[in-house]
């Protein structure tokens, strides 16, 4: 099929807003792969593809994630949103638009869509009792109580779910609670609060339900919720809280599950605006578009029941899908910075190229609600044995022979092997469509196989210049293929593979096309890595007591500054190279480009732990590290000693 006669669709995706008081863990990216791919292999199947996201910005926590650096919760947010949109960055996040859900298009729609279902008699008021910290003097949002699920009886549950058994509930119904602020037992305190009459919707979210495209596990959970008996919805929170005040509503706030998925439709107006496009074109009721959310399976409740009813009841046009996914361990643990057994993701990413994470998460995606492991070996070796041994192994072993070519590939070949897979196209499309990556990688691993297999059997190294030119053709059309393939979930490493072949990046309907230009010169894509050991995290009481024998085992020495430069590719890092006296020098890299140039520390003496184990980082090797301390605001502060100090000596 043409591109002309090609009947083209029209989607926005979207992926869960990630959380403004923190950077972004391995989860994030796992989700934002996985919509990404997704959208990737609609535009390139010659679909028109928008993704949208945004920074969920409201809620107590981020106040007092504020409060405890010293920020207004506006300074707070607007720092985590550069921090996310750079991470996302690294791992070819490609938004249409990124966005806040502090912005003044998300006030905009949040108020129409209230204003609606109120005009609509959906809005009721009720006097209720909240949980109150006594101490803190303030009302508990749900993510500040822990207590026993009612529904399953697990212990250390947030009030406005289980993480157990994914049970929805109302925070009073919680057995035993604590506030996690101060410890204490909260008390009941009478407030008049905002309700959405959930229960006039169920009619509506039902034929959702039987309309939308979700998973049947996903589907039968809804179903099960809602006959369970829907509940008036508690949409308003009390003062103090970071958020949109209600119309009409002193002191009381939007609560943060009312205006965080508006914020998809806040980001679409947002990057309508800017491009002269008509947000009723987008997302309205009689919209052209198809919409896709793609998120975690803890909050399925408030995505396939709250999000559904609220829009039915506004102008906005409801899901056509809903991708829940399961969660990320790592090396079979649930992820946690305080076990050794969690990892942020900019961190992840100095440790590894990035895009290698997209393949291996691909490489276990799939349509299911499953939850996926990050096992360290076995991501070393798939990734070595995948793309570096198979994929780019065949662009590597053929260019030397088209090279003695005068670097002519040879057209107009007569080769099965080709034709076998230029007919795992549609396979392939229909793969990436249903979301079913695994089976997607799988399938192109096993065609990198028979290429190579190929490239063994007709053994070019034996053959004259032509022939074997001839041969390496052949492989070299079939990697093509692989890497229009292979482009969805690697974009930059395919774009290096294009380069080489001297073509322009490709859609499907390129594959079955030969080669005709003259290729580049081969340079290698992608190196192997090697074992990945993650430096495990001590408990704090272990870290706030060692002994003498520990203490004296570090080799802390006065070192020099001989020159220090930018690291590319790094947001953090500075590289320095040391003179350390008689220990010769040595090269670091310090995670303090944010507060110096590297003009201005040459000659500077700074204090090196010099008998740290050297680390194998993707910009080079580290060989200890220089001592720094920060404040609360995040400034970083070389530590230097006094002068009179000599480069070598040690530190006692």
């Amino acid at each position: 099929m043409s591109e002309n006669t090609k009947n083209k669709r029209k989607l926005i995706v979207t992926s869960a807003l990630p959380y403004a008081n923190s950077s972004l863990h391995l989860g994030h990216i796992l989700e934002a792969v996985q919509t990404d791919i997704w959208v990737r292999f609609q535009n390139q199947n010659l679909n028109e593809c928008l993704y949208f996201c945004a920074d969920d910005t409201h809620g107590t926590p981020v106040m007092l994630k504020a409060q405890e650096l010293g920020l207004t919760p506006e300074e707070l947010i607007k720092n985590v949103k550069k921090d996310h949109v750079e991470t996302y960055e690294k791992y070819g996040i490609n938004f249409t638009n990124f966005h806040s859900t502090h912005s003044d298009e998300n006030k905009k729609i949040a108020q129409e869509i209230y204003t609606s279902a109120k005009e609509n008699g959906l809005i009721t008021k009720k006097v209720i009792n909240q949980l109150y910290d006594t101490k803190e003097c303030m009302f508990l949002s749900d993510r500040f109580i822990k207590g026993m699920c009612p529904k399953c009886s697990a212990e250390d549950q947030y009030g406005d779910g289980c993480g157990v058994c994914n049970a929805a509930f109302s925070v009073e119904e919680l057995i035993d609670p604590i506030s996690t602020l101060s410890n204490t037992k909260p008390i009941l305190k009478e407030s008049e609060h905002i309700f959405f009459d959930l229960p006039s919707k169920k009619e509506s979210i039902k034929k959702f339900l039987s309309e939308a495209t979700l998973q049947e596990p996903i589907i039968n959970k809804l179903h099960e919720w809602v006959d369970d008996g829907l509940k008036e919805w508690d949409i308003s929170r009390d003062a103090p809280y970071f958020g949109f005040q209600i119309p009409d509503e002193p002191n009381k706030f939007f609560y943060v599950w009312l205006d965080a998925p508006i914020g998809y439709i806040a980001s679409a107006m947002n990057w309508s605006v800017e491009n002269n496009i008509d947000i009723s074109n987008l997302w309205h009721k009689n919209s052209e578009y198809e919409i896709h959310h793609f998120i975690g399976k803890d909050i399925s409740y408030f995505h396939g029941l709250f999000w559904p009813a609220l829009l039915e009841s506004s102008k906005y046009k409801l899901p056509d899908g809903i991708y829940v996914h399961g969660f990320l361990t790592l090396n079979g643990e649930k992820m946690s910075k305080s076990k050794g057994t969690g990892i942020m993701a900019s961190e992840f990413a100095d440790i590894c190229d990035p895009e290698t994470l997209r393949y291996y998460f691909a490489s276990k995606l799939n349509n299911k609600v499953e939850d996926l492991d990050l096992n360290l070996d076995d991501y070393v070796q798939k990734i070595n044995s995948d793309l570096v041994g198979k994929y780019l192994n065949i662009a590597s072993r053929s260019s030397s022979f088209i090279s003695k070519n005068n670097n002519k590939v040879l057209t107009s070949l007569d080769s099965e092997l080709l034709r076998d897979i230029t007919a795992n196209r549609d396979n392939i499309i229909e793969l990436y469509e249903t979301r079913q990556y695994s089976k997607a990688v799988r399938l192109i691993m096993e065609m990198a196989d028979e290429i190579n297999k190929y490239i063994n059997e007709n053994t070019p190294w034996k053959k004259d210049t032509k022939d074997a030119a001839g041969i390496a053709s052949v492989a070299l059309n079939g990697f093509y293929y692989l890497s229009i393939y292979l482009k969805p979930i690697l974009p930059s490493i395919t774009k290096s593979a294009f380069k080489f072949l001297n073509n322009p990046p490709s859609n499907f309907e390129c594959v079955g096309k030969e080669l005709v230009h003259e290729i580049n010169k081969y340079n290698p894509i992608l190196n192997r890595l090697e074992k990945i050991e993650l430096k495990k995290e001590e408990k704090m009481e272990d870290l706030n007591s060692i002994n003498i024998e520990q203490f004296v085992d570090i080799d802390l020495r006065v070192a020099k500054i001989i020159k220090a430069s930018h690291v590319e590719g790094a947001d953090k890092l500075l590289k320095l190279e040391l003179s350390v006296g008689d220990l010769g020098k040595r090269q670091v890299f310090a995670g303090i480009k944010s507060a110096y140039e590297p003009q201005d520390l040459d000659e500077r003496l700074v204090i090196l732990v010099s008998n740290l184990k050297p680390r194998q980082m993707k910009f080079g090797l580290s060989e200890g590290m220089v001592l720094a301390s920060s404040d609360k605001k995040g400034g970083v502060y070389l530590v230097s000693p006094d002068e009179g100090a000599v480069e070598g000596q040690r530190v006692k």
